[in-house]
């Protein structure tokens, strides 16, 4: 009985609607990071929300994905399974990673897309289509 409860619930769940950032004009778009904390970003990096709680893109070095649950318009990931290819722009792959798992907040407006953190740290990226 006890297990019929818990998968009742989890479907209850997989239902709900996303309320995630994906939901908020987050969604359908490859985010490209331009500034880290007011910085231009020098190598590429991408953020994507492929489905309704997850979050993929290419790191400078690496593609990644995850869980993202937060609702509109907290941002918060899950552990991030990232492949492990070496390339010049490691440096900078591991500045992105880091900065991406400190991300708190999100907005979107427009074509910008901006993380942000409550100690003034900040992601802007811009639609690239």
């Amino acid at each position: 009985m006890r297990s019929a409860l818990i998968l009742a619930l989890a479907g209850l769940a997989a239902c709900s609607p996303d309320e995630t950032v994906s939901a908020y004009g987050g969604a359908d778009k490859i985010w490209v990071l331009s500034e880290l904390d007011g910085n231009a970003f020098s190598a590429r990096a991408t953020l994507t929300f492929p489905e309704p709680g997850r979050i993929a893109g290419q790191s400078p070095c690496n593609t990644y994905s995850g869980q993202m649950e937060a609702p509109y318009p907290w941002f918060e990931t899950g552990p991030l399974a990232v492949t492990r290819r070496a390339c010049p722009d490691m440096a900078q792959e591991q500045v992105f990673l880091a900065a991406l798992d400190a991300m708190t907040q999100s907005e979107v407006s427009g074509d910008v897309l901006v993380l942000s953190t409550e100690d003034g740290r900040e992601m802007v990226f811009k639609s690239d289509g």
